[in-house]
């Protein structure tokens, strides 16, 4: 198994709402898999917004996850070449060389932003299956 950890990063505009959501669960998934030493987690947005969207932290504190205290950063190209994996969201203008070896997965997921709370629920499930089945592959990948 390699020193080096897998890292992962959870991308969008904002970085207030549907990477936000990935990261906690993604958090979440990598705690209760044991792989907080081969598992590095990121998450950004090229733009980012202010705070965490409010309908975002009251749908996720549901599922027990307290984001009320996150706060939206930019992240650089730097960063995102220097992972293994990045997942956007749906909205991004993302542009990696393709030589920098990075799998780059676009989840394609609604904005939550202005949705009522039911929509963000789907949005939420939809982000919570996504981050479980690429878990699924880092744990075999780390086998």
């Amino acid at each position: 198994m390699s020193t080096t950890p897998v890292r992962v990063a959870f991308m969008c505009v904002q970085n207030a709402g549907r990477s936000q959501m990935s990261t906690a669960f993604a958090e979440r998934e990598r705690a209760e898999r044991g792989l907080e030493d081969e598992v590095e987690i990121l998450t950004g947005g090229t733009h980012p917004a202010a705070h965490v969207h409010d309908v975002v932290v009251e749908i996720m504190a549901e599922e027990g996850f307290g984001l009320e205290d996150r706060v939206p950063r930019e992240i650089t190209t730097e960063e995102l070449a220097s992972c293994d994996y990045v997942a956007t969201m749906g909205c991004s203008t993302l542009s990696l060389d393709p030589a920098a070896g990075v799998d780059v997965r676009d989840w394609a997921l609604a904005d939550p932003d202005g949705q009522d709370k039911e929509r963000v629920r789907e949005i939420r499930d939809e982000i919570a299956e996504n981050v479980r089945v690429l878990f699924d592959e880092l744990e075999e990948e780390l086998q």
